[in-house]
C-alpha cells in the first residue's frame, strides 16, 4: 500500500499531516502558515488562508512537473528582402499561437507564479512533425493558414517555426499560494472548497475538479487542472438558486451543497464532458427542527452534520439517484466530517477530537463505530516532543531552562468543565469476596452515567467479570507492587521553551478540521495509530462518550473479619440489548466531584487510572437531594477506608475548583520526601463543605478564602471539634456572552454575519452558541439574582454602548470600524451551608497569610489581601483563638494592586495592576504594616500577574504563563537581585512554608482537550536546588487554586551514619553519659 497523508488543521490555523507509515503529527515548514480549511486528494491538498487566498501543496515525486510553452515565429517572403516578419495586414501576427488568432511575442511570456522557475531560455525546436529536420525548424505553406511541411517549393510565400521554453513546478512539497486570475475577475473571498471528481475518468493521473464557495454564498469551478498544470488556470461561476454556506464534492460524479438556511443542494448532470453539472435539487435537512451544519460526500456516500452535532448517513445515494432516498441517524457527537478514500470517513468531534468510522465497506457503508485517531503526539519544527515518558520520581531528570518566553497562547474554546482526582494505590491484598462475613448493599434509582473508556492497552471493564476473580487479581497485584522498588511516578516536563515552537504547541493540536481525501485507508488497513484504538474500544459503547444512558448503582460493603469495611461500587447499564456492568472500588477512588453538564446534578468518579486518562466516570441523580446523598455516603466510604475523620488538618492543602469546590488533601510526610516523593496523581482529595473562588492557609490552623464575589469568609471549623453551624454561606458570579456584529455596506452593523463567522450569541471563544434565552446557571443549584446588562469595563475599551470593534473576527480593538462585539452579563447566587465565618464589610481580590512551621507559635499571623478596587489591607488580631481577626490597616499605594503574598520573615512581596512589582520594607510584628515600598524590576517584557513568598524563594507567573524564580534573595538583601524562567504552562503558583511549589497548570501535555487546570508538583526543591528539577502532574480539569502554605511537616532526616576508620580526635573515647534521659557527648 503506498504511504499517503491524512491532513488536520487546529483552531490556530496550524496545518498538520500525518503518514500511514508514520506514527506523529507534523506541522507544516511554513511557520507563518494560517488555514480555515483544508481538502485533499490523491497527492496533493488545497487550502484556504486566513488571508483568503488559496493555498496548494503538490505531494513531492520522482517525475518532476513541467510545462511547455511555445510560440511560432511567422514570416512572408516578398521579391525585394526575402523571407520577413514584415506580413500582410490580413496575415496572422509576427509571433503567434499556433492559430495565429493570438499574438504571442517571446517577452510576452511571464511565470504564473513563485512556484514555477524557467530551466532555460527560448530554444528553435528543429522537427517538423515529429521528424528531424534540415531548414532550422521552418515549416513552408503557400499562405497562411495551409498546411504547412518542412519542403520548400517555388509557391512557398510564408513560412513558419516553433519555439519552445520549459518552465518547472517547484513548489512540490510546500504550501504555494494560487495566483489570482487576470485580468478576468477572480471570486470574492472563499469559504470553502472542495476538491473531487478523479474517477470520472479511466485516465491514470487524472487530476480532480475543485469547487469553492464565496463569502456571498456563489459557488465558483477552477478550470484548466491537469498534471502539467497543477493550479489550474481561472475560476468559473456556476449558478445556484440560493446562497451556499459549504459543498463536498467527491472522487466520482457527486456534488452536495449546504445552503445559508440549512437545506441541502444536490447537482445533476455531472459527467467528464460536463464537469460543472446541469441543474440543482434540493432535499431537506435530516432534523425536522434542526438545520444541517455540514456535509461530505464520498464515491456514493452523503453524510451529514446538524447544528445539534447529531451524525446523518444518507441511503440510497448513487450515480443514477444521486438524491438519495432517505436519512439514517448515527451515534456520535460531531462538528464536521470528511469522506476519504474508499468512502472512509473522518470526523472531529464535539471534544475538538478526531475520529474514524471503523467497519466502513462496501456492504455497510455506515460503518458501525467512531474510534479515536490515536497519533501519540505532534513533532514541532527544530525540536523532540514536549512530552517525555513517564520515568521514576527519583531518576527524573531536571527540566531544561530556557531564556525565552512562552508567547501568549489565547484561551481555551471550551466552557469551564468540573473538576477531577488523583490516584491512591492498593498497598495491601484483600480477602476474596468468599471470605466476607457480611454483606450489605444499598441501591439508587436509574440515573444517567457518561461511560468512558480505559486507556489504550489496559483491559477494558465494560465486560461481565466475576467478583472474586476480580477480587483475587487485585490482591494479586497490591501484592506483586509491594515487592517492588517503589511507585512509578508519571513525572512530565512542562513544556519546553525553544523559539522555534508554535503558540500552544506543546499542549498539541485542539482541532477544527480534517480531510482523507488523500488518504488510502480501509477497514483493513493496519494503521500503527487506528489500530490499538480498535482494541481499546471493542467493548464501548458506539458513540462518542460523551452520551447519556441510563443506569442503575449500587454500593456493596464488607465487613471484614478484623472489623475493617470494604466496599465496591457497582454501576450496570444496557448496551446491545445485553446487561452488563462496571465496578470501582471504593479504596482506589481519589475524588468525587460535583461537575456542571447539561444542567444535571452531576458528579464525577476519580481513580488513579481514570486520572491517568484525564476522563473520570460522571453520574448524573434526578434531583439534588439523590446527587447529595450519595455523594456524602461514597465519600464517608472513601474517608473511612483511609482512616480520615474528623476536619481537616492543620497541614492540609486546600484547593478550590473553577465551579467554586472546595477540596483538601491530608498530607504525608512522603508528599515532599526527596527520596520517595509521592506521586501527585496518588493524593487523595476530598470536598469541604462551601464555595470559594480561592483559599489560603498556615500551618496554625488559620484558612481564609474569598468567594466569586469578592466577600472574604473564615473557616470556622476547629481542628478536632464539629464544624460551627453559622448561618449559611453565598456567592454571586457573573455568567458572560457576547454579542457579535457584522457591517455591511446596505444596512450597518447588524446580526446577518456570514456562513464562516461565528454566532451573533456566543461565548468568548466564539466556537459556542450562548444565547440570552439559552444561557443558564452554571448548575441547578444556583438562582439568577439579576436581569441581562452590558459590561463596559471590558480590557481594551468600550465605546459608549459597550462594543469593540475589529478588522474581523475575532482580535477587538475599539480604532477598528469593520465589525464588534459586546460583552453581556448576568449575575445568579448559590446558598449553602458551611463552615464559614463572614468577614465583613471589605470585598477582597487577593489574601495571603504568612507561612510558619509546625512547630512555630504565634500570638498575632500577618494577614494581609488585596480589596476589589486594588487597595493593600493589612488585618489585626490575627489568631488560632480569633482567625478572623479584629480590624483592617489600610496600607498607603501610588496605584492598585492585583496580587499580594507575605513569606517568611514577614517578607511582603506584591504586583500592581500595571505589573510593577514592589516589596513592603520593615515589616515586623512590632510594625505589621511596614514603612515604605521598594520598586522590583519586571522580568524583560513580560507583565507579572500573580506571585507567591516562601520561605526563602519567590516564584511569579506572567500574563503569558510563564513561571519566574527571583533569584539572589538573601537576609542583607531581601529584593533579589534578578529573575530567572523557569517554566511555562503555568496559571497559579503556590510556594509553601518549606519553599516546596506547586503550581495550577495552564494543561498537561497529551490532553489538548481537557479543561485547563491542572495541579502540578515542582520535584527535587531543596535548600541547594530552590528552583528544583522537574514536574509531576496530578488532577486536572478545572482546577482554579492550590494553597500548600499549610503544609509544614518535614519528612524525619535518617540518622547520620557512624564514622568509618579510627577517630580523627588524639585523644580517647569517652563513654557517652545520661542528661535528663537524654545521651550526650561530655
Amino acid at each position: 500500500m503506498p504511504i499517503t497523508l491524512l491532513w488536520a488543521v487546529d483552531v490556530y490555523g496550524r496545518v498538520y499531516s500525518l503518514s500511514t507509515a508514520g506514527q506523529r503529527w507534523e506541522r507544516a515548514d511554513d511557520m507563518l502558515l494560517e488555514l480555515k480549511r483544508v481538502t485533499a486528494g490523491k497527492g496533493r491538498c488545497w487550502g484556504i488562508g486566513c488571508d483568503h487566498h488559496v493555498y496548494l501543496n503538490m505531494m513531492p515525486s520522482e517525475t518532476p512537473i513541467r510545462y511547455r510553452e511555445e510560440t511560432y515565429e511567422n514570416q512572408r517572403w516578398n521579391p525585394v528582402d526575402g523571407f520577413t516578419d514584415t506580413l500582410l495586414p490580413t496575415d496572422r501576427w509576427p509571433w503567434s499561437d499556433v492559430t495565429g488568432m493570438n499574438p504571442q511575442p517571446l517577452h510576452s511570456f511571464q511565470l504564473p507564479s513563485r512556484s514555477w522557475e524557467w530551466e532555460g531560455d527560448w530554444y528553435v525546436d528543429q522537427t517538423c512533425g515529429g521528424e528531424p529536420s534540415q531548414t532550422g525548424g521552418w515549416e513552408y505553406a503557400v499562405d497562411f493558414p495551409a498546411n504547412f511541411s518542412p519542403d520548400k517549393k517555388w509557391n512557398s510565400c510564408v513560412r513558419r517555426r516553433r519555439w519552445i521554453r520549459y518552465r518547472r513546478y517547484i513548489a512540490q512539497g510546500t504550501w504555494a499560494k494560487i495566483p489570482l486570475d487576470n485580468p478576468r475577475k477572480p471570486p470574492l473571498p472563499l469559504c470553502d472548497i472542495s476538491c473531487g471528481g478523479w474517477e470520472m475518468s479511466d485516465q491514470s493521473g487524472r487530476y480532480p475538479y475543485l469547487w469553492g464557495v464565496s463569502q456571498q454564498g456563489q459557488v465558483w469551478f477552477r478550470e484548466g487542472i491537469h498534471p502539467r498544470v497543477p493550479e489550474g488556470s481561472s475560476w468559473e461561476e456556476v449558478e445556484v438558486p440560493k446562497e451556499v454556506a459549504q459543498l463536498s464534492c467527491g472522487p466520482g460524479d457527486l456534488l452536495w451543497a449546504l445552503l445559508w438556511d440549512g437545506n441541502l443542494l444536490v447537482r445533476t448532470g455531472l459527467s467528464l464532458d460536463s464537469p460543472t453539472g446541469t441543474s440543482w435539487v434540493e432535499v431537506e435537512s435530516p432534523g425536522k427542527e434542526v438545520e444541517a451544519l455540514h456535509v461530505a460526500v464520498g464515491v456514493s456516500v452523503v453524510w451529514v452534520v446538524t447544528k445539534d452535532y447529531k451524525v446523518w448517513f444518507r441511503r440510497g445515494v448513487n450515480s443514477h439517484n444521486p438524491c438519495g432516498s432517505g436519512w439514517i441517524s448515527i451515534g456520535g457527537e460531531m462538528m464536521m466530517v470528511d469522506v476519504g478514500l474508499n468512502d472512509q470517513v473522518w470526523a472531529v468531534g464535539e471534544d475538538r477530537g478526531l475520529y474514524f468510522r471503523m467497519g466502513v465497506t462496501p456492504s455497510e457503508p455506515s460503518g458501525n463505530g467512531w474510534i479515536p485517531v490515536s497519533a501519540p503526539s505532534v513533532v514541532p519544527l527544530g525540536g523532540a516532543d514536549t512530552l517525555t515518558p513517564p520515568l521514576e520520581a527519583e531518576d527524573a531528570p531536571s527540566a531544561p531552562q530556557q531564556d525565552a518566553p512562552k508567547p501568549f497562547i489565547p484561551a481555551s474554546d471550551s466552557f469551564i468543565n468540573s473538576l477531577v482526582s488523583d490516584r491512591d494505590k492498593a498497598s495491601t491484598s484483600q480477602p476474596t469476596i468468599t471470605e466476607i462475613p457480611q454483606e450489605e448493599v444499598e441501591e439508587l434509582s436509574p440515573a444517567p452515567i457518561l461511560p468512558t473508556p480505559e486507556a489504550v492497552g489496559q483491559d477494558v471493564p465494560w465486560m461481565n467479570v466475576d467478583l472474586e476473580g476480580a477480587e483475587a487479581a487485585r490482591s494479586a497485584q497490591a501484592a506483586g507492587a509491594s515487592l517492588g522498588d517503589g511507585g512509578v511516578a508519571a513525572t512530565y516536563a512542562l513544556g519546553t521553551l525553544e523559539t522555534s515552537h508554535g503558540v500552544g504547541e506543546e499542549d498539541g493540536p485542539v482541532w477544527t478540521w480534517i480531510s482523507g481525501g488523500g488518504c488510502d485507508v480501509d477497514a483493513s488497513s493496519q494503521i500503527s495509530w487506528l489500530s490499538p484504538a480498535v482494541k481499546e474500544m471493542k467493548n464501548s459503547l458506539d458513540c462518542k462518550p460523551q452520551r447519556w444512558v441510563d443506569v442503575g448503582v449500587a454500593l456493596e460493603q464488607s465487613t471484614k473479619s478484623d472489623g475493617r469495611k470494604d466496599s465496591i461500587f457497582f454501576v450496570y447499564y444496557t448496551q446491545y440489548d445485553e446487561k452488563k456492568y462496571l465496578h470501582v472500588f471504593i479504596n482506589e477512588v481519589t475524588a468525587l466531584v460535583p461537575v456542571l453538564r447539561d444542567c444535571h446534578y452531576a458528579f464525577a468518579v476519580y481513580t488513579a487510572q481514570r486520572t491517568k486518562q484525564r476522563w473520570p466516570l460522571v453520574l448524573a441523580a434526578q434531583t439534588e437531594k439523590d446527587m447529595n446523598d450519595w455523594l456524602c455516603l461514597l465519600s464517608d466510604c472513601c474517608c473511612e477506608c483511609r482512616g480520615i475523620t474528623g476536619p481537616p488538618s492543620r497541614q492540609a492543602l486546600w484547593s478550590t475548583t473553577s465551579k467554586g469546590d472546595i477540596m483538601v488533601h491530608e498530607p504525608s510526610f512522603s508528599l515532599e520526601a526527596p527520596a520517595n516523593t509521592l506521586a501527585c496523581d496518588l493524593m487523595f482529595w476530598r470536598q469541604v463543605p462551601g464555595h470559594l473562588r480561592c483559599v489560603e492557609s498556615n500551618s496554625l490552623g488559620l484558612v481564609w478564602g474569598i468567594g466569586w464575589d469578592g466577600t472574604a469568609w473564615v473557616y470556622s471549623g476547629r481542628y478536632g471539634q464539629q464544624p460551627t453551624p453559622g448561618k449559611p454561606q453565598t456567592d454571586v458570579r457573573s455568567v458572560h456572552v457576547y454579542e457579535n456584529q457584522r457591517w455591511n455596506p446596505m444596512t450597518g452593523y447588524t446580526d446577518k454575519g456570514l456562513p464562516t463567522d461565528r454566532p451573533m450569541w456566543s461565548d468568548e471563544s466564539g466556537l459556542k452558541e450562548c444565547t440570552k434565552g439559552n444561557t443558564h446557571p452554571p448548575s441547578p443549584q444556583w438562582s439568577w439574582v439579576s436581569e441581562w446588562s452590558v459590561d463596559y469595563n471590558v480590557p481594551g475599551g468600550t465605546d459608549k454602548e459597550g462594543w469593540q470593534y475589529a478588522a474581523d473576527f475575532p482580535v477587538y480593538d475599539i480604532s477598528w470600524p469593520q465589525n464588534h462585539e459586546r460583552l453581556c452579563q448576568a449575575k445568579c447566587k448559590i446558598t449553602l451551608r458551611g463552615p464559614w465565618q463572614q468577614v465583613p464589610p471589605i470585598p477582597l481580590s487577593d489574601i495571603s497569610l504568612m507561612p510558619c512551621l509546625a512547630q512555630s507559635r504565634m500570638e498575632q499571623v500577618p494577614v494581609w489581601a488585596l480589596s476589589d478596587k486594588g487597595d493593600v489591607l493589612c488585618r489585626l488580631g490575627v489568631s488560632p483563638q480569633n482567625p478572623a481577626g479584629s480590624s483592617w490597616l489600610h496600607v498607603g499605594t501610588d496605584q492598585p494592586f492585583k496580587s499580594i503574598s507575605i513569606g517568611g520573615a514577614n517578607q511582603v512581596w506584591a504586583i500592581a495592576k500595571d505589573g510593577a512589582v514592589f516589596y513592603r520594607g520593615s515589616v515586623s510584628q512590632q510594625n505589621p504594616a511596614g514603612e515604605c515600598w521598594y520598586h522590583i524590576p519586571s522580568p524583560p517584557r513580560q507583565t507579572l500577574r500573580q506571585l507567591s513568598v516562601g520561605r526563602t524563594s519567590v516564584f511569579a507567573v506572567d500574563e503569558n504563563s510563564n513561571l519566574w524564580y527571583r533569584q539572589g534573595l538573601t537576609p542583607s538583601y531581601p529584593q533579589g537581585s534578578a529573575w530567572e524562567l523557569i517554566s511555562n504552562n503555568v496559571t497559579k503558583v503556590s510556594v509553601g512554608p518549606l519553599d516546596q511549589v506547586w503550581i495550577i497548570a495552564d494543561g498537561v501535555p497529551g490532553f489538548p482537550t481537557e479543561t485547563a487546570g491542572a495541579v502540578c508538583h515542582r520535584l527535587g526543591v531543596g535548600p541547594m536546588q530552590p528552583k528544583g528539577q522537574s514536574w509531576d502532574y496530578g488532577i486536572g480539569g478545572g482546577w482554579e487554586h492550590i494553597s500548600v502554605r499549610g503544609n509544614s511537616a518535614e519528612a524525619p532526616r535518617p540518622p547520620h551514619p557512624p564514622p568509618v576508620g579510627s577517630p580523627r580526635s588524639p585523644f580517647p573515647m569517652r563513654p557517652p553519659t545520661q542528661v535528663n534521659g537524654n545521651a550526650v557527648g561530655v
